[in-house]
């Protein structure tokens, strides 16, 4: 039970970053979105602030836990770019993330979050699927 822990922190503090933003900015806490308004110029201090706690979180981790956990990529650095661009160009295409969609659409009840996260669950099962049969 203990190695679920640091998830189960993780995703409450995302939850109440999510709400804190929603209520005090009137914003959603959609990552493509401030990402998006970052590199547009326009609301800078908020989404830079945003971003530098967004970023903080592996440094504070690993204060709170003595080292970072433990991951490994198995693909290689083109594929991992190309992946991430195909994603950030999704997202902006789909009018939003699974952060943006997938915590606050779904808790505001959004029809257009149920649909974007439905896609976005059955997509990554899929894709898992299929990635597991080409192993």
């Amino acid at each position: 039970m203990s190695a679920y822990w640091p998830s189960l922190i993780g995703g409450m503090l995302l939850g109440l970053s999510a709400i804190a933003l929603l209520l005090l900015n009137g914003r959603i806490a959609g990552i493509s979105g401030i990402v998006g308004r970052l590199l547009g110029g326009s609301q800078i201090p908020s989404n830079g602030a945003f971003l530098i706690g967004l970023l903080s979180g592996p440094p504070l981790y690993m204060l709170a836990f003595g080292n970072f956990p433990s991951v490994t990529i198995a693909a290689a650095w083109p594929l991992i770019v190309m992946a991430g661009l195909a994603v950030g160009i999704g997202t902006r295409m789909g009018s939003g993330c699974t952060s943006g969609h997938g915590i606050l659409g779904l808790a505001r009840f959004s029809k257009r979050s149920f649909a974007a996260t439905a896609i976005f669950l059955f997509a990554g099962g899929v894709t898992a699927t299929l990635m597991e049969f080409m192993r």
